[in-house]
């Protein structure tokens, strides 16, 4: 297959404004599907060891279903992915009140977050001339709260060896958190197989975040134990219904060295044989199960989600910028600019996994 990157019109705003998809298939085989509100990835095809292609991201039909969604499918979360407890952050002595669209809690950067903003989109140009596209945004002083104007680049990529890499990129005029996340909903065994509880992960952390009741972070590492030590290749179906609220935990990452990528997780999917590995140059790693999707909840080409339809590997900072401890990569200064990188890995193989 020849690489290839095209575009075409996928809806028009409330606003009056065009919404843009654009369709990157990778020489290997991937092919994926973005549209310009939200930077939302609304299909993923990925091989399964027989070669043939299968979506693998939950979505919708339509920009409708995504205009009127709150499971945040497929999109870029910020300007501070996760949960902000409280609603509010202390930085440089002074207290930004955020909005409590999560309470007690500031979810995904607010009400309007950057998952429903509309991005400027323009291929960018490879030495591998793999597809790539660029998608931009300028998040004003003051935008839900946050300091500081922001421009925020972040770059989608298929490789030939079938690697959707995202790479971001911000810059700023005052101090201001930053940790933007990619929300697609995995299911290796297509987006409309089911529960992921068939699926196998590998989490490469020795420490976790615990949760509070509030499903917010407590803001202290711990080492990972029992049933979220991950360490080892775990079937989700024994390890999911021991997760505090079902939900999955945020797992520190080792230290990149000179920027590079560190693995985060690794997802295998028996069935099928496709295999997913995460890695990403953030400091954390957030889990997610799919717990919230409490269906049944129509999704794209008449498939029907319900809980644990999909898992999230969100590559990410610590999201709470009052946190001096663990907020050392979340924040960018002027004159800094903030690149991180993330990269989903498909592949495929013939193993058998059973209960571990």
């Amino acid at each position: 297959m020849a690489p290839s990157i095209n575009s075409r019109t996928y809806g028009t705003l409330p606003s009056g404004k065009p919404v843009e998809i654009w369709t990157l298939e990778g020489r290997g085989g991937l092919v994926l599907q973005v549209i310009t509100y939200g930077g939302i990835v609304t299909r993923l095809l990925a091989p399964d060891r027989a070669g043939r292609l299968d979506d693998v991201v939950l979505g919708y039909d339509n920009l409708e279903g995504y205009l009127a969604g709150q499971f945040y499918f497929g999109a870029i979360t910020g300007r501070v992915a996760g949960r902000i407890p409280n609603a509010a952050f202390t930085l440089d002595g002074k207290t930004y009140n955020l909005a409590r669209n999560d309470p007690p809690n500031h979810l995904h950067g607010g009400v309007e977050g950057f998952n429903r903003k509309l991005w400027d989109a323009a291929p960018a140009q490879r030495a591998d001339r793999a597809p790539s596209l660029r998608l931009t945004y300028r998040s004003a002083d003051g935008e839900e709260g946050y300091p500081g104007n922001l421009d925020v680049a972040v770059t989608y990529t298929v490789t030939d060896d079938n690697v959707f890499l995202i790479e971001t990129e911000a810059i700023t005029d005052r101090i201001t958190p930053l940790s933007l996340t990619h929300h697609s909903y995995f299911n290796l065994g297509g987006h409309a197989a089911g529960s992921i509880l068939d699926h196998s992960l590998e989490v490469f952390a020795n420490d976790f975040v615990p949760l509070n009741e509030q499903i917010a972070l407590t803001g202290k590492l711990e080492p990972v134990h029992g049933n979220n030590d991950l360490r080892n290749p775990r079937l989700l179906a024994d390890v999911v219904p021991h997760f505090f609220v079902h939900h999955g935990d945020m797992y520190a990452l080792p230290e990149s060295d000179n920027g590079q990528m560190v693995r985060a997780a690794r997802v295998t999917h028996a069935a099928s044989g496709r295999v997913l590995t995460a890695s990403t140059t953030a400091p954390f790693l957030q889990l997610y199960t799919g717990s919230h999707l409490e269906g049944p909840i129509a999704g794209k080409a008449g498939a029907i989600y319900l809980r644990h339809a999909g898992l999230c590997l969100e590559c990410e900072g610590y999201p709470d910028p009052s946190n001096q401890a663990l907020r050392n990569r979340t924040l960018v200064l002027p004159g800094h600019p903030q690149r991180h990188a993330t990269a989903y890995a498909f592949s495929a193989d013939g193993a058998h996994l059973s209960h571990q």
